[in-house]
């Protein structure tokens, strides 16, 4: 019987996880610890919580203004242009300042912010935090 059994879950490799973890161990340190940014970090939590709504990777949420200010999504390589295709349609929808997607397999960052586009220059620094989050990953 057992071979009738169909497992579901999601796509996240350990890799993927990795990335994730250490990227919310560092910004976790900076806001809770040592608080050094204003964000808070959340993994995989909704982007509105008033229905429904995509769960990038990591977000940073301001309590003040009730706002999500940065979202980052980590990504394959199969996957990396879609995703940036994603955080750029989240960002512009969501009035969010800057949206990321790292290519763990390439080990590459894009940035997109509303009004200018990609940024090409520096895409891991994170003028919300004013910190290059690509340092975070350093040792991966």
């Amino acid at each position: 019987m057992q071979d009738n059994i169909i497992y579901t879950g999601v796509n996240a490799p350990k890799e993927h996880q990795r990335v994730i973890g250490k990227l919310m161990t560092a910004l976790g340190s900076l806001y809770y610890r040592d608080k050094k940014i204003p964000y808070e970090p959340f993994p995989e939590t909704m982007i509105d919580e008033s229905q429904t709504s995509p769960t990038p990777d990591i977000l940073l949420f301001d309590h003040a203004t009730k706002q999500n200010i940065v979202i980052i999504e980590v990504s394959g390589t199969s996957g990396a242009k879609k995703d940036f295709q994603k955080v750029k349609e989240l960002a512009d929808d969501y009035e969010v300042q800057e949206a990321f997607v790292y290519d763990y397999g390439f080990r590459t960052w894009r940035k997109y912010q509303p009004g200018r586009g990609e940024i090409t220059d520096r895409p891991s620094f994170c003028e919300a935090i004013g910190m290059d989050i690509g340092q975070m990953l350093a040792d991966t």
